[in-house]
């Protein structure tokens, strides 16, 4: 069993991830914040080799407004080989990495600027693990969305709006069920109409329940066989 933890690691020294207001969003800036973060990600990954940890989250803050602000900057060719070498070490590792786009990253909302928003969101994640060299092993993890007084009709939004996805982004995408909208039966559903990958939040299901019956396990290996939900 391999096992990880997410983004930050506290016990390392000078490995905190830092932003800015969008104020301070200067491209002085912001290339100072990047290459600070890049600094900080590589500690946390020679400690997590140093102590054979396989599992890892990378902070969607690595690249401070990274789909907003930033993508106006060339931080891709600027930090190409310290990018290209933070890869190397995730790959030569055996390290299996992944991140996870917040809660504002809304693919199946109504909004078509909100639901255009996490488009771009989701390219700016997809190229952070472009630019390492990473293959598509390594995942972008994503909630469905809002519920939005419909969920069945959340869910068509979703799987209409992720077949308008880029090839990029659609190869690395995992579906997580949430703590409060979407259980792991909802996910399943919708990964099966769309052939996503699952993963299972233990946690989130004992808050947010599919049923009472299954148990973890059950569920592990239906998201496993992602069979179609009855």
């Amino acid at each position: 069993m391999s096992i990880g933890y997410a983004c930050l690691a506290i016990a390392v020294p000078e490995s905190n991830i830092k932003g800015c207001t969008l104020k301070n969003a200067n491209e002085e800036r912001l290339l100072s914040l990047i290459e600070h973060n890049l600094d900080s990600l590589e500690k946390m990954i020679d400690y997590n080799i140093y102590n054979d940890i396989r599992l890892f989250r990378i902070s969607s803050d690595l690249i401070p407004f990274g789909s907003s602000v930033a993508k106006e900057l060339p931080w891709q060719k600027i930090y190409d080989e310290k990018l290209t070498a933070i890869g190397n070490k995730i790959v030569t590792a055996g390290m299996r990495v992944s991140m996870h786009p917040g809660q504002y990253t809304v693919l199946n909302s109504p909004i078509k600027s909100v639901a255009m928003r996490a488009v771009q969101d989701l390219n700016y994640h997809a190229m952070v693990l472009d630019c390492m060299g990473l293959g598509t092993e390594h995942k972008i993890v994503l909630h469905l969305g809002g519920v939005y007084g419909d969920k069945k009709q959340a869910k068509i939004r979703f799987i209409s709006h992720y077949n308008e996805l880029e090839a990029a982004i659609k190869n690395r995408l995992v579906l997580e069920n949430d703590g409060t909208m979407f259980n792991v039966r909802d996910i399943l559903e919708t990964a099966y109409a769309t052939e996503i990958p699952v993963v299972y939040d233990n946690l989130h299901n004992t808050v947010n329940p599919a049923d009472k019956d299954s148990t973890d396990i059950d569920w592990i290996k239906q998201c496993i066989t992602r069979k179609e939900i009855s």
